[in-house]
């Protein structure tokens, strides 16, 4: 039995390798392919590993567990963190089950030590939560870009409102000028301007950027543009008052920031920084003290 798992860890590595290398090399039609169009004078293509990779997770994701709640939840998160493809929520669930896979393999193999069952089960189970907790900090990291580029946003669409343009065009102009500085929130610009044209209502188009975000400010310049909408006051005048207020928030959220610095630090400096310091002032110290009382001791 002790001999058995590391034979099983060192196929499954072996055929681990043999399958990543049989996806990632050219096959023999696209050799010819490119060599033609390279004599045609056509522009090379980018070789089809993406393509093949995608075939392999979308076989993986079929065996992995699937619950309709889970797989609701896990589409959300999907679209807070950028991926809105259709395919994105199988590619997850294989890179998931990949991913436990190869740690299980690599747990089961000496090659990071003596192999054991509950370490090869314990670093699959670690491997299968590790694309979860990715994804989760790409979406925090989307809406904090997000949440950072909503005041040159609002700052674009008060200007706009009042040189006269209306609020479907002043948010298309604003996502067009901010594709290069703020590509995140411009794409969602870009989202709500082509439901807007695909006939959708203002209210809907701007309660599904509020749910595809997540950000709790776009949320609530959401329900403003809602309510301004509804009951005809200026919008100029409106987003003027929401960007002030949002200033405010943002230095709210900055002080708050600063008063928990001191209860951070706490933990580097008494966990890294003070035993050092102790050493080296206490440490001659302790070492003459040693020195002159366990003489005096022992006689």
């Amino acid at each position: 039995m002790s001999l058995l798992l590391p034979l099983l860890g060192f196929i499954f590595v072996s055929l681990l390798i043999a399958a990543a290398a049989m996806v990632l090399s050219p096959s023999g039609n696209a050799i010819i392919q490119r060599r033609l169009g390279e004599l045609r004078g056509m522009p090379e293509e980018k070789p089809a590993y993406s393509e093949a990779a995608v075939k392999t997770l979308k076989q993986l994701a079929k065996y992995a567990p699937q619950s309709p709640s889970e797989m609701g939840k896990l589409q959300k998160r999907l679209v807070c963190a950028g991926f809105r493809n259709k395919e994105a929520i199988t590619i997850f669930m294989g890179i998931r089950l990949g991913v436990a896979l190869v740690a299980f393999g690599l747990a089961s193999s000496p090659l990071v030590g003596r192999p054991s069952v509950m370490l090869a089960l314990g670093m699959a189970a670690v491997g299968y939560l590790l694309p979860s907790m990715a994804l989760g900090r790409l979406a925090k990291k989307r809406q904090h870009r997000i949440r950072l580029s909503l005041a040159d946003v609002l700052d674009l669409l008060v200007v706009s409102v009042e040189a006269g343009l209306g609020l479907d065009q002043a948010l298309q102009r604003v996502g067009e000028e901010l594709a290069s500085t703020h590509p995140d929130l411009s794409e969602e610009l870009r989202l709500v301007n082509l439901e807007l044209r695909a006939g959708k209502a203002r209210s809907d188009a701007l309660r599904n950027l509020a749910d595809r975000t997540g950000v709790d400010d776009l949320s609530s310049l959401a329900a403003m543009l809602i309510q301004t909408d509804k009951f005809g006051t200026s919008v100029a005048q409106s987003l003027r008052v929401h960007s002030d207020t949002l200033r405010t928030k943002r230095r709210q959220r900055a002080e708050e920031a600063a008063a928990k610095t001191g209860v951070k630090m706490v933990f580097p400096l008494v966990f890294c920084i003070f035993p050092a310091i102790w050493v080296v002032t206490i440490g001659p110290a302790a070492i003459k003290f040693v020195q002159v009382l366990f003489p005096m001791a022992q006689q």
